[in-house]
């Protein structure tokens, strides 16, 4: 078929390259968000996807929103069969779902119809869940609620971030939809709606979503961790200003007495904090203007006082 590509991060371009590879398909133009600014300069930076369509040749679309008929009139110029979509992020007009002739296919990273929306990945995380996956299924005007081509399952590993599990799915989900667009090109592939029960919702994960409650039990603390690793990350307050925890551990064996919520308890190799249950292990912190550092390090510069507390 002839494949219109639609992502935009860094997690979209194992997709992309598996489609490539294919040799049964066409890549023949790539839909992505418009250069956006990054870094101290603030200058515009292509997208992860932009760049990979960019080093392949293969032409690039960067509409500012998708129902812009100058977009529209290249789309039906192109004319694709089928339009693969990997955290594009935004919404497509009826007007755009209509043009390729077997529509728009999604990978979208969990076991549908659990976690519908932008950070599925994130919520599996955060609600303990020991399996999730990808699926891949055909867009639809509701959210994430077309019917399903196919799936794959992951364990969610007891240390994952979210940054973790969603690499494995990206790479994993690479073949699932590829696998997909050759079954939908060749007929033995058909899409089954999703059972009306089970629906979860995974909304984007704001900074205050974030925040660390430490009259929370220490497994609760540690998913909110892993959960929001790398973004938006996992903070909370110490003398006043911001601290970033970019990592921990849950520590059950800790020995060195009772910590209330949020007290910090420091030692030569560590330093651990108290939770609503036992202590975790601030592993990797981030103090507001600085650069990433040990836990450890961190407390010790700062000279912590008997009985100072994480959490404002």
């Amino acid at each position: 078929m002839r494949l219109v590509f639609a992502g935009t991060p860094e997690v979209a371009v194992p997709a992309l390259d598996a489609l490539i590879a294919s040799d049964r398909h066409e890549v023949v133009a790539v839909v992505t968000r418009p250069d956006a600014p990054a870094g101290r300069g603030r200058r515009l930076v292509a997208s992860p996807v932009a760049e990979r369509a960019e080093e392949a040749g293969i032409e690039v679309l960067k509409p500012v929103k998708p129902r812009d008929e100058d977009f529209l009139a290249r789309l039906r110029e192109i004319g694709p069969d089928c339009c693969p979509v990997v955290a594009y992020g935004a919404l497509l007009p009826k007007a755009a779902l209509e043009i390729p002739a077997n529509g728009w296919v999604n990978l979208h990273f969990s076991l549908l119809p659990a976690w519908r929306g932008a950070a599925p990945v994130q919520h599996a995380v955060l609600a303990g869940d020991e399996i999730t996956g990808a699926a891949t299924f055909q867009i639809e005007q509701g959210l994430d609620s077309g019917p399903v081509y196919g799936v794959i399952t992951e364990e969610v590993r007891p240390t994952d971030t979210s940054g973790d599990l969603l690499t494995r799915l990206a790479f994993a989900g690479s073949g699932l939809l590829v696998a997909t667009m050759d079954g939908i090109e060749d007929g033995t592939l058909k899409a089954v709606p999703q059972p009306a029960e089970g629906i979860t919702l995974a909304p984007k994960i704001e900074v205050e979503d974030a925040r660390i409650d430490w009259s929370a039990p220490a497994l609760r603390v540690d998913r909110v961790i892993r959960g929001c690793a790398p973004a938006p990350g996992a903070w909370t307050v110490f003398r006043g200003e911001r601290l970033k925890v970019m990592s921990g551990a849950l520590a059950p064996g800790y020995d060195g007495g009772a910590l209330a919520p949020g007290e910090l308890a420091v030692t030569k190799k560590a330093v651990h904090v108290g939770t609503g249950s036992h202590p975790v292990e601030l592993v990797w912190v981030q103090p507001q203007g600085k650069k990433p550092m040990k836990g450890a390090d961190w407390a010790r510069g700062v000279r912590i006082a008997a009985g100072e507390r994480l959490g404002g």
